[in-house]
């Protein structure tokens, strides 16, 4: 599957409720090439987390298609690794056997998979910790540590759900520089949906702005920066700030 296309085509998602039914997506046409870093934004409740669900074989569309290489997406796939806001780590388990539990699941002797996580735990910055327990860590080290888990299972797609939404400032700013040193090293396709437009913008080769529900695909943009020289001086040119107001103002003008 490596190297294949991401369609949507015509996707919509109804949830069936005890009352009415939520119209959550309607006609989402979208298609990510591989390699590319798609960055999701746009207001509460306009079907973000919905459409990367989708992605991930999580939830089947009510309407239209969804797609990795022409075959329909049709449940969860290790070639698509899920980060979620929390790191969801067990705490009962070491951070090395943590990272190490895909390659585990798959069969991979304990020298293997233990070579594999610690592999994924330098990549991360983690080297010293893959004995300590998850809550010896601080947040961020344990969104970092989940970031792991998932790359040691060496998926095409990363599909990343606000990881890291509940992080400080300053916490925010360093995982994204990590994460984009990442992705620039792998060649991984990511998918990250994010409420904070200067995240989208500073991460993304491109930027998708979502309508309110049902969401649809209102703005679709590719990022005028290049993503091998981002740092934090970016974070204060002009020229960033431009396409922060001018995606901004697409998600205002439904607001």
């Amino acid at each position: 599957m490596a190297g294949h296309r991401i369609e949507l085509r015509d996707v919509g998602h109804r949830y069936r409720g005890r009352g009415a039914d939520v119209d959550a997506l309607t006609g989402v046409d979208l298609t990510i090439e591989p390699g590319e870093f798609v960055s999701v934004v746009g207001p509460s409740g306009c079907g973000k987390t919905t459409v990367l669900q989708i992605l991930a074989g999580f939830l089947q569309p009510s309407s239209g298609v969804a797609t990795v290489g022409g075959d329909a997406i049709a449940g969860p796939s290790p070639d698509r690794g899920v980060v979620f806001q929390q790191p969801n780590l067990y705490p009962w388990k070491s951070v090395r056997d943590n990272v190490a539990l895909g390659p585990q699941l798959r069969g991979a002797g304990r020298r293997e998979r233990h070579e594999i996580a610690d592999r994924h735990l330098a990549l991360v910055g983690l080297s010293d910790f893959g004995d300590a327990a998850p809550y010896e860590l601080s947040g961020g080290m344990q969104q970092r540590t989940q970031i792991a888990r998932v790359l040691a299972n060496d998926p095409d797609v990363l599909l990343m759900d606000e990881p890291f939404g509940a992080l400080d400032a300053l916490t925010r700013e360093r995982l994204q520089d990590e994460l984009l040193r990442i992705w620039r090293g792998s060649g991984k396709t990511v998918v990250f949906v994010t409420h904070s437009v200067e995240e989208a913008a500073y991460l993304g080769t491109r930027v998708l702005v979502m309508s309110p529900r049902p969401g649809r695909v209102v703005l679709d943009e590719p990022v005028p920066f290049d993503p091998d020289t981002r740092d934090a001086a970016l974070r204060l040119d002009p020229a960033f700030a431009e396409f922060r107001r001018h995606v901004g103002e697409r998600i205002g003008s439904y607001a």
